[in-house]
Protein backbone atom coordinates (compact mmCIF):
# COMPACT_ATOMS: atom_id res chain seq x y z
CA UNK A 1 0.00 0.00 0.00
CA UNK A 2 1.25 3.48 -1.11
CA UNK A 3 0.15 6.76 0.63
CA UNK A 4 -1.91 7.76 -1.76
CA UNK A 5 -3.84 4.38 -1.14
CA UNK A 6 -3.54 4.55 2.36
CA UNK A 7 -5.04 7.78 2.42
CA UNK A 8 -7.56 7.23 0.12
CA UNK A 9 -8.62 4.41 1.94
CA UNK A 10 -8.48 6.59 5.32
CA UNK A 11 -10.60 9.12 4.29
CA UNK A 12 -13.36 6.86 2.71
CA UNK A 13 -14.09 6.00 6.33
CA UNK A 14 -17.22 8.35 7.84
CA UNK A 15 -16.49 11.14 9.16
CA UNK A 16 -12.83 11.23 9.06
CA UNK A 17 -10.58 14.29 8.94
CA UNK A 18 -7.12 14.73 7.66
CA UNK A 19 -4.30 17.49 8.89
CA UNK A 20 -0.73 18.59 10.00
CA UNK A 21 -1.11 19.05 13.57
CA UNK A 22 2.83 18.41 14.95
CA UNK A 23 4.58 19.99 11.41
CA UNK A 24 4.63 19.95 7.71
CA UNK A 25 5.56 16.04 7.24
CA UNK A 26 3.06 14.37 9.64
CA UNK A 27 -0.14 13.23 8.08
CA UNK A 28 -2.48 12.74 11.10
CA UNK A 29 -6.09 11.18 10.53
CA UNK A 30 -8.45 11.96 13.00
CA UNK A 31 -12.39 11.05 14.02
CA UNK A 32 -13.99 13.40 16.22
CA UNK A 33 -10.60 15.08 16.73
CA UNK A 34 -9.05 11.80 18.35
CA UNK A 35 -6.02 10.63 16.15
CA UNK A 36 -6.19 7.12 15.30
CA UNK A 37 -3.13 6.95 12.24
CA UNK A 38 -0.33 9.06 11.32
CA UNK A 39 2.79 8.59 8.87
CA UNK A 40 5.78 10.19 8.44
CA UNK A 41 5.94 11.47 4.82
CA UNK A 42 9.67 12.55 4.46
CA UNK A 43 10.76 8.91 5.55
CA UNK A 44 12.10 7.13 2.59
CA UNK A 45 10.12 3.89 3.67
CA UNK A 46 6.87 4.71 5.03
CA UNK A 47 5.34 3.45 8.28
CA UNK A 48 2.12 4.12 10.03
CA UNK A 49 1.43 4.26 13.84
CA UNK A 50 -2.27 3.51 14.28
CA UNK A 51 -3.97 2.26 17.44
CA UNK A 52 -4.51 -1.16 18.58
CA UNK A 53 -5.99 -3.41 21.60
CA UNK A 54 -3.19 -4.52 23.62
CA UNK A 55 -3.95 -8.27 23.20
CA UNK A 56 -4.54 -7.68 19.56
CA UNK A 57 -0.86 -5.79 19.58
CA UNK A 58 0.99 -8.48 20.62
CA UNK A 59 -0.17 -10.94 18.34
CA UNK A 60 -0.14 -9.10 14.72
CA UNK A 61 3.70 -8.22 16.19
CA UNK A 62 4.09 -12.13 16.82
CA UNK A 63 2.42 -12.97 12.76
CA UNK A 64 4.05 -10.18 10.80
CA UNK A 65 7.20 -8.89 10.99
CA UNK A 66 6.81 -5.54 8.99
CA UNK A 67 4.44 -4.71 12.61
CA UNK A 68 6.37 -3.10 15.53
CA UNK A 69 5.35 -1.70 18.66
CA UNK A 70 4.50 1.97 17.86
CA UNK A 71 6.96 4.66 17.18
CA UNK A 72 7.38 7.19 19.53
CA UNK A 73 3.77 6.08 21.10
CA UNK A 74 2.37 4.36 24.05
CA UNK A 75 3.98 0.76 22.50
CA UNK A 76 1.15 -1.22 24.54
CA UNK A 77 -1.61 0.75 23.02
CA UNK A 78 -0.35 1.67 19.28
CA UNK A 79 1.57 -0.21 16.54
CA UNK A 80 3.66 0.63 13.87
CA UNK A 81 3.46 -0.60 10.27
CA UNK A 82 5.73 -0.79 7.63
CA UNK A 83 3.95 -0.36 4.43
CA UNK A 84 6.32 -2.93 2.63
CA UNK A 85 4.83 -5.41 -0.61
CA UNK A 86 5.29 -8.75 2.25
CA UNK A 87 2.51 -7.30 4.13
CA UNK A 88 -1.13 -7.67 2.52
CA UNK A 89 -3.40 -4.33 1.71
CA UNK A 90 -6.17 -6.48 3.60
CA UNK A 91 -4.45 -6.63 6.93
CA UNK A 92 -3.24 -3.30 6.39
CA UNK A 93 -7.00 -2.06 6.22
CA UNK A 94 -7.69 -4.28 8.95
CA UNK A 95 -5.66 -2.40 11.49
CA UNK A 96 -6.75 0.71 9.87
CA UNK A 97 -10.61 -0.21 10.95
CA UNK A 98 -9.65 -1.85 14.04
CA UNK A 99 -7.75 1.28 14.95
CA UNK A 100 -10.84 3.76 13.64
CA UNK A 101 -13.15 1.96 16.31
CA UNK A 102 -10.41 1.81 19.07
CA UNK A 103 -11.01 5.73 19.26
CA UNK A 104 -14.63 5.68 18.19
CA UNK A 105 -14.84 2.67 21.97
CA UNK A 106 -14.13 5.64 23.49
CA UNK A 107 -16.69 8.17 22.35
CA UNK A 108 -19.71 9.57 24.34
CA UNK A 109 -22.97 7.47 23.49
CA UNK A 110 -24.25 10.22 21.99
CA UNK A 111 -21.28 10.48 19.25
CA UNK A 112 -20.29 6.84 19.51
CA UNK A 113 -23.91 5.35 18.55
CA UNK A 114 -23.96 6.82 14.82
CA UNK A 115 -20.49 6.21 14.12
CA UNK A 116 -21.14 2.53 14.51
CA UNK A 117 -24.11 2.59 12.57
CA UNK A 118 -22.18 4.79 9.69
CA UNK A 119 -19.30 2.29 9.99
CA UNK A 120 -21.68 -0.80 9.45
CA UNK A 121 -22.81 0.64 6.70
CA UNK A 122 -20.05 1.81 5.22
CA UNK A 123 -18.57 -2.51 5.86
CA UNK A 124 -21.48 -3.18 3.76
CA UNK A 125 -20.41 -1.17 0.81
CA UNK A 126 -17.11 -2.50 1.03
Amino acid sequence: MNVESLREFCLSLPQVTECFPFDECTLVFKIEGKMFLFCDLEEAEKRISLKCDPDLAIELRERYPEIEPGYHTNKRLWNSIWLRPSIPDKVVCDCIVHSYNEVIKKLPKAKREPLQSFLETWKQKR
